[in-house]
This record gives C-alpha cells, sequence and structure tokens, in this order.
C-alpha cells in the first residue's frame, strides 16, 4: 500500500483509487459536491432536532434553509472569487464553475447571518434564539463539507512528519499549494512523486466536532439567548485561526501575505468573547432585579 492515492503512512491507514468524481449518465458529479449537499441537509436535521429539543417548531428552520443555504453559497463563492481574483478576471465563467471547489466558508457563514437577520426581522423571531438553534446545522455541514477537501486533495497544511501526516500524490494536487518545504521532503514511490501535509481538513472537522458536542449539551443549559452562537464564533474562531496559519492555498488580503481568514477568524473570536460578556452581566442585571 505505499503507493496508495492517499496515505497516513504513520498510522498505517493507505486509500486507493480514491476518485475525485463519479460518472452518472455520462455526466461527471465531483465528490466534493456530493459531501457538501448531504453537510447541508444533515445540517438541517442536526437544526430541527434541536428545535424540538428546545421546545420551538422545527419546520422554522426547514423554510430558513431554503434561503439560508442559497445566500450561503452565493457569499462563499463572492468571498473565494474576491481574494482570487487574478485567477478569474481573464474568464469570468470560470467564476460559476464550482464543481472543482473554490467555496469559502466565511463567506457562507456571513451571507448565512445576514440571511438569518433578514428572515427574523420577516418573520418577528428572536434573532439570537434563533441563530443559536441554526448554528448547530451549520457546524455539523462544516464538519461533513471538510471531507470535500479531503477528495479533492486541497486545503492541507505544510509538510510535517507528524503522527497524523498525509500524503498525497504530487499530480494530484494543485502546483500552486506546494512549497519549497514539500519539495525538499518529496518521496518518490514505484516512479510516483509524493508529498506529506498537515491534514487540515481533519484538523478543523475533529475541533468542530468537540464544539457542537459542547453546543448540544449547553443548549438546553445556556444562561441566555446567543450563547450557542457565540460558544461558534469563538471555538471556531480560536480554532481555524490556528489552522489557517498551517495551510499553503490561504486566500490573502492583497499582496500583503496576510492570510484574510486568519485575521477574520482573530476578529470573530475577539467579538465573540466581548458580545459573551456584555450579554452574560446583562443577563445577570435582569436576573438581579427578578
Amino acid at each position: 500500500m505505499k503507493g496508495a492515492d492517499i496515505a497516513f503512512p504513520n498510522i498505517g491507514i493507505y486509500f486507493s483509487n480514491v476518485p475525485k468524481s463519479v460518472s452518472v449518465a455520462g455526466f461527471q458529479i465531483a465528490f466534493y459536491g456530493i459531501i457538501i449537499a448531504c453537510g447541508m441537509l444533515l445540517g438541517i436535521v442536526m437544526a430541527r432536532w434541536n428545535a424540538k429539543r428546545t421546545g420551538q417548531n422545527p419546520d422554522i428552520y426547514t423554510d430558513f434553509a431554503l434561503w439560508g443555504i442559497l445566500f450561503a453559497l452565493i457569499g462563499a463563492r463572492a468571498y473565494y472569487v474576491i481574494f482570487s481574483w487574478d485567477s478569474y478576471k481573464d474568464d469570468l465563467m470560470q467564476i460559476f464553475n464550482i464543481r472543482g471547489g473554490g467555496l469559502a466558508i466565511y463567506g457562507g457563514v456571513i451571507a448565512a447571518v445576514i440571511t438569518a437577520i433578514v428572515y427574523c426581522k420577516r418573520k418577528d423571531y428572536n434573532f439570537l434564539k434563533f441563530v443559536d438553534t441554526a448554528v448547530t446545522g451549520l457546524i455539523l455541514g462544516q464538519i461533513i463539507g471538510r471531507y470535500g477537501n479531503f477528495m479533492n486533495r486541497e486545503a492541507f497544511g505544510e509538510y510535517t512528519n507528524s503522527l497524523f501526516a498525509m500524503r498525497l500524490k504530487v499530480d494530484e494536487v494543485n502546483p500552486s499549494s506546494i512549497t519549497d518545504a514539500m519539495t525538499e521532503h518529496m518521496q518518490t514511490i514505484d516512479g510516483v512523486n509524493y508529498i506529506q501535509v498537515h491534514p487540515t481538513f481533519l484538523y478543523e472537522s475533529v475541533w468542530n466536532l468537540i464544539i457542537l458536542i459542547l453546543m448540544i449539551l449547553r443548549i438546553k443549559k445556556k444562561a441566555f439567548n446567543g450563547e450557542i452562537f457565540l460558544i461558534y464564533l469563538i471555538g471556531y474562531g480560536i480554532g481555524r485561526c490556528w489552522i489557517e496559519g498551517l495551510r499553503t492555498d490561504q486566500l490573502q488580503i492583497g499582496t500583503t501575505g496576510i492570510a484574510v481568514s486568519q485575521v477574520l477568524s482573530a476578529v470573530l473570536a475577539l467579538a465573540g468573547i466581548a458580545a459573551w460578556v456584555l450579554l452574560f452581566r446583562k443577563n445577570k442585571k435582569r436576573t438581579k432585579k427578578i
């Protein structure tokens, strides 16, 4: 199994013949899209389940998902294109080609939150209570969606020989993601070149799973509306800030060399902490008055 398509050699896991797409009636459908779709569907199921657990009407979240998913996809693609404009400016039609990837999670999250604000205002729902439930579906979608990156051999980190190091065939990854360190430690097995990298998709998926478990445990015991949403902002922001620093395909702010998602992650985590303190104090004062 030394020549497997994708391998985790230090823990003895090997995957051979891992396709990036499947043919249906002569049409190639990328596993990336299939996995993203599964993540969305299971995210809706998660939100509905938590709605029932907290005495809400689960149909509210199904109704919202029709709009939230649409605008999240638009936002995710727009975010990616804006910060990768040089790759699209000469062929604008490629903006609409998402079968091979090119969706930025933060763009989707921002668009989904804006959609939720508008939706709650029109339906006269409590926004903070609403997002406390909806965000459990969002993060489950992110957990599952990261395995689309795995199938695409993308969104990985710098060279490593750590316990969970992932080995990939060079000719199956984007050349722009290959660094000097990866080239220096490149391996050749049976005439095929391989690089060994941090599996950042796995790190983020596991980190988000921990956050989701915490959300599920807290949602019926939360001290104030907005607590679960803030757990997401703080937890995801901290984890993503670290993980983004490992990646070699970062979307950067112009030519500054600064990773936009890393900056945004830090800002969201700090904003989440500040909002937590304010809402906790506000709830404490209200409790004292009662």
